[in-house]
């Protein structure tokens, strides 16, 4: 009897270790995102907190929270006041699109020695990365992490189970409508690459082969997380540290 049950217990050991080799999703990690943590430290503020702070001399920007369509002005006001800045530290679940668009570009015309930098285990999502690559040297710490997904214009359920409901001559001109508008963005997503001297295969490897809502089908990611090596593959980081 006893051999039995050791038999029995080996065998179930056996299995469990089967089943966590089936997985590829360390521990920590999204299941649907493998390459992105389940619980994004990314900060919880609804609009992004902009904090000037001292480390060990170095005069450091914290921000952090949601992109909101006045975080430009604050980010000039703040840099303006803040002339000593020399880094700035981003966590954020992304936002409004053009507004990290735009301060990117304050970022960028502020001071050329402002580094921006993700540290370690803060993640950086969607419209913050278009913050993050207004700095002229850019730095993702081992263990932060860069995520990326594509935008989407249909996010409205509401609006798009009205058109089809008001028929098709309504639902084509829906469609007209977000395929011009992701036409413009993508335009000044590949415009701002260029500007920030991001290689734009960023946006045709990784932003655009990424989904910005589940499939169907077997691979329901919508979220990606840059190694280190493609962070500098890409010129997304340009600065090791």
């Amino acid at each position: 009897m006893n051999n039995r049950i050791k038999i029995t217990r080996a065998a179930i050991a056996a299995a469990s270790l089967l089943v966590m080799g089936a997985s590829d999703v360390k521990p920590g990690m999204d299941p649907d995102n493998p390459t992105c943590p389940r619980y994004p430290n990314w900060s919880s503020s609804a609009k992004m907190e902009l904090t000037p702070v001292d480390r060990k001399g170095t005069k450091i920007l914290l921000a952090e929270g949601a992109i909101d369509v006045g975080l430009p002005d604050r980010l000039r006001k703040v840099l303006a006041a803040n002339p000593d800045i020399s880094e700035i530290w981003l966590r954020s679940p992304g936002g409004v699109a053009r507004a990290g668009n735009e301060a990117g570009r304050v970022i960028r015309e502020a001071d050329a020695s402002i580094i921006t930098r993700i540290p370690k285990g803060w993640t950086c999502f969607s419209a913050c990365n278009f913050v993050f690559m207004g700095g002229r040297a850019r730095i993702v710490e081992p263990g932060a992490h860069f995520m990326v997904h594509m935008f989407t214009m249909t996010g409205d359920r509401n609006a798009i189970n009205y058109s089809i409901e008001m028929g098709t001559d309504s639902t084509v001109g829906l469609i007209s409508e977000v395929e011009q508008e992701s036409a413009l963005l993508a335009t000044e997503d590949n415009d701002f690459l260029i500007r920030m001297g991001v290689s734009r295969k960023l946006l045709s490897e990784v932003m655009y082969k990424t989904s910005a809502v589940k499939s169907g089908d077997s691979d329901k990611s919508t979220r990606r997380c840059l190694t280190n090596e493609e962070a500098l593959r890409y010129n997304v980081a340009n600065v090791t540290g």
